[in-house]
């Protein structure tokens, strides 16, 4: 999936799924700038690696974090919430404009996206409340 990615990462989120030393190690090879966050929560029964006091990885890091903060604390602190925000845009797409896309040609298609998202981003805009101050 990150070759498909033509510019420098800036992070990489994903779910639970994918904790473990193969994605940490591909998003290592792809881009070796130790910068690019890795957020995925370690799994309930993750261990830290052997070097982990010497020279903790990004996942001993998340380990360490969870044992102190707790794990709603370390979603809070690395920005893990983002993932759940674009599932939800992604299944909202989806139930409302559909699964498919209708247009043949790939310029047609992102048009028909770019519509899609503005609908979308519209429907938003009207369903949130107006707050006015009194005083």
């Amino acid at each position: 999936m990150l070759a498909q990615i033509p510019g420098p990462l800036a992070s990489v989120t994903a779910d639970g799924a994918y904790d473990g030393g193969p994605v940490y190690r591909a998003v290592a090879e792809r881009q070796p700038d130790p910068s690019v966050a890795v957020v995925i929560p370690p799994r309930s029964t993750a261990v830290p690696s052997p070097k982990a006091s010497s020279m903790p990885t990004q996942r001993d890091r998340h380990i360490r974090m969870i044992q102190i903060k707790g794990r709603l604390g370390w979603q809070k602190a690395v920005g893990y919430g983002r993932r759940s925000h674009a599932e939800t845009a992604m299944f909202r797409y989806k139930a409302i404009i559909g699964c498919h896309l209708r247009a043949r040609t790939l310029p047609a298609q992102k048009t028909e996206a770019k519509v899609a998202c503005s609908v979308l981003n519209r429907m938003t805009r009207l369903s949130r409340p107006v707050f006015h101050h009194i005083r």
